[in-house]
């Protein structure tokens, strides 16, 4: 991403957990969705639905195409949409394509049932909005917003025989970011790093986050994410047990790559 007054940097990883063999369960997505604004977003399916991979894959493409259709809509239109309301209507276009997908393929609740944090980013102005719905980690200039549901996500899957706009006022995980140096949005695997060789060491979710989040070292590599996700286990012995997606966004370090 860039634009004439912000380099922005992103860095992503896509990691399966050690106590998963099959599949990775998680996804994300990074997609230009107007001149000046990118969608992100990151999802993990549930271990416990049918085909866990399944839905957080399905919405992740979903939201990839509505955010290139939006994108191209906007090179014709010119229109400029507040990045709160872009946010909604990609939910709302995201509610309404998976339902029909749901009853085309005759899909059952439980083949549905994905993690979702989705945002939208201003490269302008280093705004974002987001949305939670059902746990994960918002990280934010060196402070966390954690989304807990104890284990029970409210997945999205649940509410798509609901009408859209009363799931959506009903909604509490909202979070607005202003002018932010460096953001990062995960799924819940970033609390699962284990040292089992060595239990008296076993780093803290704290300081796992700010080895991941805070931490520059490396940042010289386009794989830095995942080149520190192998220093946590190689050098410091800590295993990754649960699949983890991240992105981070750093403003003004280095020049943006892709």
């Amino acid at each position: 991403m860039q634009n004439k007054n912000h380099e922005l940097n992103v860095y992503t990883t896509l990691q399966i957990g050690n106590f998963h063999t099959n599949n990775c369960e998680d996804f994300f997505i990074n997609e230009k969705i107007s001149t000046n604004d990118y969608v992100i977003a990151v999802l993990d399916g549930c271990t416990m639905g049918k085909e866990s991979t399944f839905a957080a894959m399905l919405f992740g493409k979903i939201l990839r195409k509505i955010a290139k259709n939006k994108f191209y809509a906007e090179l014709i239109t010119k229109e400029l949409i507040p990045i709160k309301q872009q946010l909604k209507d990609v939910l709302s276009e995201l509610f309404e394509e998976a339902k029909v997908i749901k009853n085309r393929l005759g899909l059952e609740k439980e083949e549905l049932l994905s993690t979702l944090i989705l945002g939208i980013v201003n490269t302008t102005t280093l705004n974002a909005e987001f949305l939670t719905v059902g746990d994960g980690l918002i990280y934010v200039d060196g402070q966390s917003s954690h989304f807990e549901q104890d284990d029970k996500p409210d997945y999205l899957g649940y509410h798509l025989h609901a009408n859209f706009e009363n799931w959506y006022a009903d909604q509490m995980q909202f979070l607005s970011i202003s002018s932010f140096k460096d953001l990062s949005i995960c799924t819940d695997g970033i609390y699962t790093f284990k040292n089992f060789s060595n239990k008296n060491k076993q780093l803290s979710e704290a300081e796992i986050i700010a080895y991941l989040l805070t931490d520059k070292n490396d940042i010289i590599y386009p794989d830095f994410l995942a080149l520190k996700i192998r220093q946590l286990q190689t050098e410091l012995n800590h295993i990754l047990t649960d699949d983890l997606a991240i992105i981070r966004l750093i403003s003004s370090v280095f020049p943006p790559f892709h």
